[in-house]
């Protein structure tokens, strides 16, 4: 009896009490510790993520390890953050979601990772496998799901695999073409605990290879030749060049041969809008009187015209992914290898054979285009700086463009917003510009903010929304100042989905036109003030700038993120909008 008084008077266990017993034994680990420790062997120091009971053994993991937790209030604002944090740094980005709906609300944050070829781990949960097809609480066939749009896709089955299965997800992130991975791990293959002797554990830089290949070497002087002998060469870049970190290599070899270089996507700001390499308004131009056109990192979709606006004698395709050269149109030359490798080698190849009098006539080439983008921007110029009311969307380009600094991140986040600013917005360094990309997802401007923030503390962010995407995701502000990663929200607002709607007036009418695009008028000002932020509403194109600067003074004062709500006339368009170029 006396035995059972003094049991009953110790106190019951907490689960403090369960957690301080489970890492007693150094030697006994749980998978959720292993997933954090193959994590850090990556590189990874964030983690984006939205709670669950299915994944919470990982957050404990992560916390060991020293590895940051941002919790958001959607998965898909969480998985836009792992992609733009990926874009921002150049490692792993990891986005950790609970099963079932947790999963699917990040389908898009992930199918926008795979078409923009950004490396993105997905880690999601699942029931356990006792449960196996018993119903278990938000059980869905999430590999299945997710296979289409990640390049690896697979489901652990025991605890001793889980790190060696992170490093081999993580490994075909960065397989030829960037891209996400996908991994399901069930509660009890998580939260079981293992000797740490019996885990696979892949140690550290010592299992991957370089990817920095150039391709065939004959290639690369068959290349340094048509580029030797090119009289108006033109160079576009993509994408790639900017996710492997090859743009040092891509500027060394404009400057190099003195070629016009164009840009695209996150391609956009390697070099600065006055450098006499940079061109931008003339691509039309230059892919119908140039004798070569080298297409780098970019592939030949909608974007391209699928390659077939592209008519000059020499064309040329280089690609991390073998099966995008000469997918959509054929090609002279294709090089599958590494963007800022093959640039490099193509330059040592070719620098010292460039001869005086071609070096000078691709001077006068790059002179005629020259003289063709001031031709272009004194035409764009009126509308740029256009007083009209209510206040036409290219004046608000125009305005952005002149308050960035050389600090400045910029994230386009809609349709025509994305379109028209990327006739005026001209990013002052690498990274500096971030968009939605092939996919076209509205949404991504939220979590590229924070993640941008988070990656570059002493960076300015600036996203522009179009209204409609705005309110995709726009509750994740908190998030971005619970994180202190505060940043500009500026809004585009014309009440509507304007860029559909056009294409619904010149189909159907203006009497149907507005169907199913139509927004609200929302204040979005309004929101800010409800987070206890600054915010404004602008009206007249001349308060355009003073409502920036006093937004940027705000977040500078108080740390926290600033809305400027500027309505725009929702019967202007890009001209892209206007000719429904995206579905051509």
């Amino acid at each position: 009896m006396a035995e059972a008084a003094t049991e009953a008077k110790k106190p019951k266990s907490t689960a403090e009490d369960t957690l301080a017993q489970k890492s007693a034994d150094p030697n006994i680990i749980s998978g959720g510790h292993l997933v954090a420790k193959a994590l850090k062997a990556e590189g990874v120091d964030t983690i984006f993520t939205l709670c669950g009971g299915h994944i919470i053994d990982i957050y404990d993991g992560c916390i060991d390890e020293g590895i940051r937790i941002v919790d958001f209030r959607h998965e898909q604002t969480a998985a836009h953050a792992a992609d733009g944090y990926a874009r921002q740094t150049g490692k792993l980005g990891v986005v950790v979601t609970t099963a079932g709906p947790g999963c699917t609300n990040a389908v898009t944050g992930i199918a926008t990772a795979f078409r923009s070829e950004s490396p993105v781990l997905h880690i999601g949960g699942q029931s356990a496998l006792n449960q196996w097809k018993m119903g278990g609480l938000q059980d869905l066939p999430h590999v299945d799901i997710m296979r289409p749009i990640t390049k690896f896709s697979s489901t652990v089955m025991s605890t001793e695999r889980i790190a060696d299965m992170v490093s081999m997800a993580a490994r075909e992130c960065f397989a030829g073409a960037y891209g996400p991975s996908y991994l399901e791990i069930p509660r009890d293959v998580l939260d079981r605990e293992v000797d740490i002797s019996k885990a696979v554990l892949p140690k550290p830089g010592h299992y991957r290879a370089s990817v920095k290949n150039i391709g065939d070497p004959r290639d690369i002087e068959k290349l340094a030749d048509i580029l030797v002998n090119a009289e108006r060469p033109a160079i576009l870049f993509g994408q790639q060049v900017w996710a492997a970190r090859g743009g040092d290599e891509a500027v060394a070899l404009l400057r190099g041969l003195d070629v016009p270089g164009y840009f695209n996507g996150a391609a956009r700001g390697l070099l600065p809008p006055n450098d006499p390499h940079h061109f931008d308004r003339t691509r039309t131009l230059a892919f119908s009187k140039a004798d070569v056109v080298v297409i780098i990192g970019t592939p030949f979709d909608f974007r391209m015209g699928y390659g077939k606006r592209i008519s000059v004698p020499t064309l040329v395709q280089i690609d991390q992914d073998y099966r995008t050269v000469g997918k959509n149109r054929d090609v002279t030359l294709g090089i599958a290898g590494d963007p800022g490798a093959v640039c490099a080698a193509v330059l040592a190849a070719a620098n010292s054979r460039l001869k005086n009098d071609k070096r000078q006539k691709r001077q006068d080439w790059m002179k005629e285009l020259m003289a063709a983008e001031d031709a272009a921007y004194a035409k764009l110029l009126p509308t740029l700086k256009s007083d009209q009311s209510p206040i036409h969307p290219y004046r608000v380009a125009y305005e952005l463009n002149e308050f960035l600094t050389d600090d400045t991140i910029y994230i386009g986040d809609g349709g025509d917003v994305v379109t028209i600013s990327a006739q005026a917005v001209r990013p002052r360094s690498p990274g500096h510009w971030m968009d939605p990309g092939a996919l076209g997802s509205l949404g991504v401007g939220t979590g590229f903010a924070v993640a941008s923030k988070l990656a570059h503390p002493n960076k300015e962010v600036l996203c522009y929304y179009g209204d409609g995407a705005f309110g995709m995701t726009v509750f994740d502000m908190e998030t971005a100042d619970r994180f202190n990663a505060p940043y500009l929200a500026v809004v585009g607002n014309n009440s509507a989905m304007n860029q559909i709607r056009y294409g619904q007036i010149a189909k159907y009418g203006a009497q149907r036109g507005g169907v199913g695009n139509k927004l609200g008028d929302v204040e979005f000002s309004k929101f800010a003030h409800m987070l206890g932020n600054h915010g404004e509403e602008v009206r007249e194109a001349k308060d355009i700038q003073p409502a920036l600067l006093r937004a940027r003074e705000a977040i500078a004062k108080t740390g926290r993120s600033a809305v400027v709500n500027i309505w725009v006339d929702p019967n202007e368009y890009a001209p892209g909008t206007k000719n429904q170029t995206m579905y051509k």
